[in-house]
């Protein structure tokens, strides 16, 4: 473990919430009037946001080598400029190109400052004992469309899109550059190399190569993808299953108070298992629930409750992804093979956000599309049983 700075915690918690809040949700909420006034489609403005994730996910890998060779406060910090320059861009773009390429460059800052490299300064920070700082983070983190997306709204509305960009900017400077450059580490105080070496090089390689090590990325990917596409989703689905539309807003609502639920069990779930159990446990119970959503029309009842255990096993995937490599390979090297092992998620993610959509209207509904993730999900959970496991160390 390294030193942790006084306060340190905190001010990540606080730059998160900030962070997802203008860097991510603040593009939903301001789709509408955006569409409104440009003329650009919803999808196309969605579009520019996913651009900007896959960015991000390109970038996962260079930036986890970069937090483990020069610590996370020039990393973070730089990401949050970078996240301040972008959100002026937004309110300045003249045209659709230049809309994207702000949401390009907005993925530079999400590599930076988001979920992972989070994950890796607390991991540094805690060691063993970082599954419950982790949830505390991610807990924090799960209010953040709960804070901005009211706020983002208000803005909108006394402001109009582009002047509430602006003002977004201003208040991602004000809170994340500071917190970034004044409560984390500058170089990690336990070791960590001044620049990467041929031998950590190699032993990156070794995991990030690994059957184990792809075959628990891909299910995870699937995982992501495949929960993430039915969750978003949840109001246009329970609409053709005939539900009014206050209800089905109520239950994407409660998915969120699922995850929430989800992420303050976890640490005991942890635990109670191996890593190998509670990924096979998460995946078969997400594949139970998009079944049920899939195939069961009524009672209504009994599809919020199922739309709150798909949350709640949404909520436990976070923590499961972020704490599977260390531990199957402990801390080493975290940030540049957690960097790798994210990456497709992140892609994924961006993907659902417009897949979903599309192929409920290739296959002619949303019930239809939640049959093919569910088909997913449990096929992953079958390759999750076969996870290889390593061979014990022969005895002397």
């Amino acid at each position: 473990m390294t030193d942790r700075p006084r306060g340190g915690m905190t001010a990540l918690c606080l730059a998160q919430i900030t962070s997802w809040g203008l860097l991510y949700y603040s593009l939903p909420v301001a789709v509408v009037p955006v569409s409104a006034d440009t003329g650009w489609s919803h999808t196309t403005v969605t579009a520019a946001l996913a651009a900007g994730l896959l960015v991000s996910a390109v970038l996962g890998v260079r930036v986890g080598r970069l937090l483990d060779v020069r610590g996370p406060r020039a990393v973070m910090t730089t990401g949050s400029v970078i996240g301040v320059l972008a959100l002026l861009l937004v309110a300045w773009s003249p045209n659709l190109p230049m809309f994207f390429a702000a949401w390009l460059l907005a993925g530079f800052a999400q590599a930076a400052v988001l979920y992972p490299p989070a994950f890796a300064v607390i991991t540094r920070w805690y060691g063993p004992r970082r599954v419950g700082p982790l949830t505390t983070l991610t807990l924090v983190g799960g209010f953040a469309s709960t804070v901005f997306a009211p706020l983002v709204a208000f803005l909108v509305e006394v402001f109009g899109w582009r002047g509430s960009y602006l003002v977004m900017a201003g208040i991602l400077a004000l809170v994340t550059i500071p917190l970034h450059a004044l409560f984390l580490n500058g170089p990690w105080s336990d070791g960590a190399p001044v620049r990467a070496t041929t031998a950590a090089t190699a032993e990156i390689r070794q995991v990030t190569r690994s059957a184990r090590f792809r075959i628990l990325q891909i299910t995870m990917a699937v995982a992501t993808f495949t929960l993430f596409a039915v969750t978003i989703n949840i109001i246009p689905m329970f609409l053709e299953r005939g539900m009014s539309y206050e209800m089905a807003a109520l239950s994407l609502g409660l998915v969120g108070a699922g995850q929430v639920i989800g992420r303050i069990g976890y640490p005991q779930f942890a635990r109670a298992t191996t890593p190998r159990m509670r990924t096979v446990t998460v995946f078969i119970a997400g594949a139970a629930a998009l079944w049920v959503l899939a195939l069961l029309p009524q009672p209504y009842w009994l599809l919020v409750a199922v739309a709150i255990l798909a949350g709640g096993v949404r909520g436990c995937h976070t923590l499961l992804q972020a704490t599977a490599v260390s531990d199957r390979w402990g801390t080493k090297n975290f940030g540049a093979i957690n960097g790798a092992f994210v990456a497709p998620m992140t892609a994924v993610g961006a993907v659902a956000l417009v897949a979903g959509p599309g192929l409920a209207e290739l296959l002619g509904g949303y019930p239809a599309m939640a049959v093919i993730m569910a088909a997913l999900l449990t096929g992953a959970a079958l390759v999750a049983m076969r996870e290889p496991q390593p061979r014990p160390a022969p005895h002397p």
